[in-house]
């Protein structure tokens, strides 16, 4: 039978989800439980990758097992060998057809940021960092140039293996949480047909600059259009980023959000 788990995790303890040679990753501690629990080596496949230090809320993967056992003694037993932080939130019985990356029809990303002119303490690791404060209307005016179908090659890493990066962009939504003139948190949520390497982090460090004042708005599409990763902002902090999970047609019933998603700042049900 085909299985497909919904997974949350911190990420900054591991090397990013694809399994490597020293184990310290999320895909190897999600495998090695599930061998443990189902008592035979097991492959998963998931929705998106992710790099060292991004935190999943529910990243989506599928595998195969002749075991038959019931969905929820899938979530409890694999659980109990799984690290503190990293844990299954649900498991579906799904068609050989479903794909869980091939599948999505879209994924979406959350970036958090905290701005504060003291860094992050209990927050360390789960949000990114501005001491300046930022201005919503030119990050969200800069935000319209991105929508739509465009080559995003300004925004990707060099290691980026994807075939093309020409990606469509559905929707960006930005906004500021606190009413603190000083300090708030800033949360930007991404959804697309699909991501390059670093893409988020490195439009982040031009939506910072842009909020900043230290670029106009229009600045940005003078960047996409370079089709260079030479004019574009550095690329911001892992930190604060989050892969919300992918899109995928009702039809498949799997749950599209799960309890953990209320723990970042400007969530709505």
């Amino acid at each position: 039978m085909r299985v497909a788990l919904g997974l949350s995790y911190a990420g900054q303890s591991y090397e990013g989800w694809q399994s490597q040679p020293n184990g310290r990753t999320v895909q190897d501690k999600l495998e090695a439980a599930l061998c443990t629990f189902a008592t035979h080596p097991l492959r998963t496949l998931c929705a998106g990758r992710t790099d060292s230090g991004v935190h999943g809320l529910m990243q989506v993967v599928h595998f195969d097992t002749p075991i038959h056992r019931d969905m929820q003694s899938w979530v409890r037993g694999t659980n109990t060998s799984l690290p503190h932080d990293i844990a299954v939130q649900w498991a579906q019985a799904v068609p050989d057809s479903f794909h869980a990356r091939a599948s999505a029809l879209a994924r979406r990303y959350a970036y958090v940021v905290l701005q504060s002119p003291v860094r992050p303490s209990l927050e360390a690791g789960r949000v990114g960092w501005v001491f300046r404060p930022m201005q919503l209307a030119p990050m969200q005016e800069a935000a319209s140039y991105l929508l739509g179908e465009h080559d995003f090659s300004s925004f990707r890493a060099s290691s980026c293996q994807a075939l093309s990066p020409v990606k469509h962009m559905m929707r960006i939504d930005i906004q500021r949480v606190g009413h603190s003139q000083a300090s708030a948190y800033w949360r930007f949520d991404f959804q697309a047909s699909a991501f390059l390497h670093h893409m988020i982090r490195n439009l982040m460090g031009c939506f910072v600059a842009i909020g900043q004042g230290l670029q106009p708005p229009e600045w940005i599409r003078t960047v996409l259009q370079a089709r260079s990763r030479q004019v574009a902002a550095p690329t911001f902090a892992a930190d604060g980023l989050y892969f919300l999970g992918p899109v995928y047609d009702s039809t498949w019933g799997l749950p599209e959000r799960t309890a953990v998603f209320d723990s970042l700042p400007g969530t709505t049900p």
